[in-house]
């Protein structure tokens, strides 16, 4: 019961209740052993590859402790929602999967193979994107290594989804068509050309980037997508909507990978309003959390289809052709870290190179 004493003023209270509310951050409440991290800096005190267009403040000072970068997870810095996009949708996606398995039925076997490839891929570009946005601002080596992994995370991505879509969404019409036949090794091809493209661009344009940059990133990822997403948009205009409960959840997650490619090709709304989305609403942000519904959405829908298709896969697609298909995602994901690995030996010589003539 609160008793109010004549002599306390009201601005007295106001002070008060602003106390109250007032919570420490949360890295106040680490062991005082831990190191802490420093606190952010304005875009002028980064080296110019860290920066981002619009983005003026926020950013982590380079060449701390290892630890502190790990620590920042619990920091106020412009990539903290970058990184809790993607950490909080790994989990997101496995109550989906563990609600599935409650209500469809799940069994570990060869008809499920692709959809755990499909788990698997999807958890994998979640975890290297964390890793990239936690790590990167340790040094300009980092910066490059940790986004070159990222690169190859989407495309075990890209290549999960189109095994997937191949094996449970798409129809015989599509598969006996121009963009059916030889559909998986192309998906493979422009999956890893996605991979390569990226770190090309990445590793070859320095800031301010030119056009060209945006372009040998998307255009390999784009043809890569649309191959990939060619059987669900077949089934999408060819099967009516009513009779398919997956065919909702696969229009959504096209509709969500939309709104992410324009966010990522765009940097909006920072753009319009400079330092204003240091920390919250900046374009990339938003990009993460559309391609985080974007898998959430597209795992339903799979689910689904894997329900609908289990006892027949085995027998339209014939063992042999399972089993390769889902062999060669370890081949592929090994080959974009092959990729990302040759890349970085050519950056550590440029930036070896910049160090000698700096001093």
């Amino acid at each position: 019961m609160l008793i109010h004493h004549p002599a306390m003023s009201r601005s007295t209270l106001t002070l008060g209740m602003e106390h109250l509310v007032r919570l420490p951050p949360f890295s106040n409440l680490l062991p005082p052993c831990l190191p802490s991290p420093s606190p952010t800096v304005p875009a002028s005190q980064v080296p110019r590859l860290f920066r981002e267009p619009y983005i003026l403040s926020g950013y982590r000072p380079a060449r701390q402790d290892w630890s502190c970068y790990f620590l920042s997870i619990f920091q106020r810095h412009n990539e903290s929602l970058n990184v809790w996009t993607h950490l909080l949708a790994g989990p997101m996606l496995l109550l989906c999967w563990w609600a599935n398995v409650q209500t469809l039925g799940f069994t570990l076997d060869l008809a499920s193979l692709p959809l755990c490839v499909f788990l698997a891929s999807s958890l994998t570009y979640l975890f290297f994107s964390v890793v990239a946005h936690l790590l990167q601002s340790h040094s300009e080596r980092a910066h490059y290594f940790f986004f070159f992994m990222d690169y190859a995370g989407v495309a075990a991505y890209q290549y999960g989804s189109s095994l997937a879509h191949y094996f449970y969404t798409s129809e015989p019409a599509f598969r006996q068509s121009v963009a059916g036949l030889l559909f998986l090794p192309r998906a493979a091809l422009l999956g890893w050309l996605s991979c390569a493209g990226c770190c090309l661009a990445k590793s070859r344009y320095q800031r301010p980037y030119p056009l060209r940059r945006k372009i040998c990133q998307l255009v390999p990822t784009t043809l890569a997508y649309v191959l990939d997403v060619a059987p669900v948009a077949h089934r999408l205009v060819t099967v009516s909507w009513t009779q398919e409960p997956s065919l909702a959840f696969h229009a959504l997650h096209i509709a969500a990978f939309l709104l992410a490619a324009l966010f990522f090709s765009c940097p909006i709304p920072e753009r319009f309003f400079p330092g204003r989305c240091d920390f919250l609403g900046q374009g990339h942000q938003l990009f993460h959390l559309f391609v985080s519904l974007c898998t959430v959405f597209q795992l339903q829908a799979l689910y689904h289809d894997y329900a609908r298709q289990r006892d027949s896969v085995v027998e339209v697609f014939g063992e042999r052709q399972l089993w390769w298909a889902c062999v060669t995602f370890p081949a592929l994901f090994m080959c974009c870290i092959l990729t990302a690995l040759l890349t970085m030996r050519h950056v550590n010589k440029q930036l070896l190179g910049k160090q000698k003539k700096d001093s």
